[in-house]
């Protein structure tokens, strides 16, 4: 019997994740509720952190690198006194310390971990090593020595203390681990530390306000699920838009350059509606769009 390939459906639906649950394991989850045929999510979150994750379903998934290179916001509690061996609560304690620092040390210190820095990230992480993942090595016993990769941390706040905790909300780019931000914090101030709890609350043009909560899923049937969907082009908000006249959406359509009308600086990225319709994302090349990627809505 041949597998059934799933329904063509298109858009966004921002899960507000649980702890305790992989991001794979989510969008198979969301896949399976709309019987949708193609979905994927555009960045990974811990399986015990909590918040934002946006899954792409059918067209919408050629939207996902945007996302991917989006800023994101995280709350998150650090932990004192102790260095993990996956630098958040699961993991088990590797070195202690006595010591814990004040709000104004703490505050003192935030700075050196913002703008563009050099990051380690955590040994138990999805980064790959010789092809495999540094996870899979960790569990295996194998000691993982990670490259430092640049992060672009546009802020990192304190909110409030306890003498234990801190809690601090950071906004950054692509590839952050707060794990590594609590465990470099807490050797900066001499006191180790480790994440305690951790959430996504905003990425991209998607905020938690929005998100869907995991069990709702399954409790609701298909239309009430679409009717929580976001249009395609909802990821689309941080570019300029064009609009094809019918001729250059012809052709846009069939991969080629189209007339578009509205102006911006040569080779930008754009992207490209026609009568409310969503095209394509492509550069703008004067008076035409040149398509990087082509939507195929039917």
């Amino acid at each position: 019997m041949a597998r059934k390939k799933g329904r063509e459906i298109h858009g966004w639906l921002i899960v507000d994740k649980p702890a305790g649950v992989g991001s794979t394991d989510v969008v198979g989850k969301v896949r399976w509720a709309l019987d949708a045929k193609k979905a994927g999510h555009a960045g990974t979150l811990d399986p015990d952190a909590t918040g934002v994750l946006a899954i792409a379903l059918g067209e919408a998934t050629k939207t996902v690198p945007l996302l991917t290179e989006a800023l994101k916001a995280y709350d998150f509690t650090v932990t004192w006194g102790a260095e993990t061996a996956t630098d958040d609560a699961s993991g088990a304690v590797l070195r202690t310390s006595d010591l814990r620092p004040d709000a104004d040390a703490i505050s003192a210190a935030l700075p050196r971990f913002t703008g563009e820095i050099m990051q380690v990230p955590p040994a138990v992480s999805a980064v790959k090593v010789d092809g495999a993942r540094a996870y899979d090595l960790a569990r295996e016993g194998e000691v993982v020595e990670l490259a430092a990769r640049p992060l672009w941390v546009e802020s990192l706040d304190l909110l409030g203390t306890t003498p234990d905790t801190a809690d601090l909300r950071m906004v950054c780019g692509k590839g952050g681990y707060v794990r590594s931000i609590a465990r470099d914090l807490g050797r900066a101030l001499g006191c180790l530390g480790h994440v305690a709890h951790l959430r996504r609350i905003w990425s991209g043009p998607f905020d938690a306000d929005q998100g869907i909560a995991l069990d709702r899923i399954d409790r609701a049937n298909q239309a009430e699920i679409e009717a929580a969907l976001l249009p395609l082009e909802a990821a689309l908000a941080d570019l300029p838009q064009m609009q094809a006249t019918e001729q250059g959406a012809t052709r846009i359509l069939n991969g080629n350059p189209g007339q578009v009308l509205g102006h911006a600086d040569y080779g930008t990225e754009v992207w490209v509606s026609r009568q409310g319709r969503p095209l394509c994302i492509g550069r703008y090349l004067g008076g035409e769009v040149q398509p990087v990627r082509v939507f195929n809505l039917g």
